[in-house]
């Protein structure tokens, strides 16, 4: 029969073994000042988060993030680039504080993480080869028999097009934006769904490709689509959420904040429709 110590020194080692088991929890406010440096991760997705050739981070995520970080009182910020579908995922394994790549805020990935206010908004566009050769300019053409639609992984066009009626069948997966250019040219896709910004740029950089003239905000329940980006953060964190929040919200009284976002190519109506909706409405 084992002793009562015996019984005390097993129930302390599940104990220890129990606590390590547990997820990694994102740091905290008081830890991130007291570290004094945050970890931000992004995309590299142009105009929203991305590194130049120099590694230096750019983008409406970035830039706005400095002046937070800034406001805070945070010294200094570690950048971190990943995919688009790695960065939830960092977040709640502890590799990154907060995301600045304007992840779209949506009731799904509410669920998983935690959001800032809206710091853009955007809308859809599809990327098409020169000349438009299938007269393309709406995602509800992919339901379509034969057609292809090109996506990012773990992008919100997914959930677009499904609520649109387009079969999975239809739709060609890329790990990023980079390949969306090749994608399209090859035809191995028809199009690449991603939001007009994103299009506008990959458009510019290739004769190949061009973005679909006259295009048509998608439908779904009887509104265009429309999105709102936003910093990210594990659960678990609230406390660096709310901070980000405040300064975030005393930011985007300035001009500066809109000349950020008018500098990564950000429309008025973007600007204006930025402030439009609340992160309660949006992950409800």
């Amino acid at each position: 029969m084992p002793t009562v110590n015996h019984v005390v020194r097993r129930l302390a080692a599940v104990a220890v073994l129990s606590v390590w088991a547990l997820p990694a929890q994102s740091d905290t406010l008081t830890q991130v000042r007291e570290r004094g440096t945050i970890r931000i991760a992004i995309a590299n997705e142009i105009p929203y988060g991305y590194a130049d050739l120099s590694g230096e981070a750019k983008g409406a995520g970035p830039d706005v993030a400095r002046h937070i970080a800034k406001a805070l009182g945070i010294e200094n910020i570690k950048w971190e680039t990943a995919s688009f579908s790695a960065l939830i995922p960092g977040l709640k394994a502890g590799r990154f504080d907060m995301v600045a790549a304007e992840m779209a805020v949506l009731p799904q990935r509410c669920q998983q993480v935690l959001f800032s206010e809206p710091n853009t908004s955007y809308g859809e566009g599809l990327l098409v080869a020169q000349g438009n050769p299938k007269g393309l300019n709406s995602f509800e053409q992919f339901s379509q028999p034969g057609m292809k639609v090109a996506i990012m992984s773990g992008a919100d066009q997914l959930e677009m097009l499904q609520a649109l009626g387009v079969p999975e069948a239809n739709m060609v997966t890329i790990a990023n934006n980079a390949d969306a250019i090749s994608t399209v040219s090859t035809g191995r896709a028809d199009a690449y769904a991603a939001t007009s910004l994103t299009v506008t740029e990959l458009a510019a950089k290739s004769d190949k490709v061009e973005q679909a003239a006259d295009f048509s905000d998608p439908m779904i329940d009887g509104s265009p689509v429309r999105s709102w980006g936003a910093f990210t953060f594990a659960q678990g964190a609230e406390s660096l959420q709310q901070a980000v929040n405040e300064a975030l919200a005393a930011f985007k009284k300035t001009d500066e904040w809109q000349a950020i976002l008018r500098n990564n190519g950000f429309s008025e109506a973007d600007i204006e429709q930025s402030t439009q909706r609340t992160t309660q409405q949006l992950c409800s």
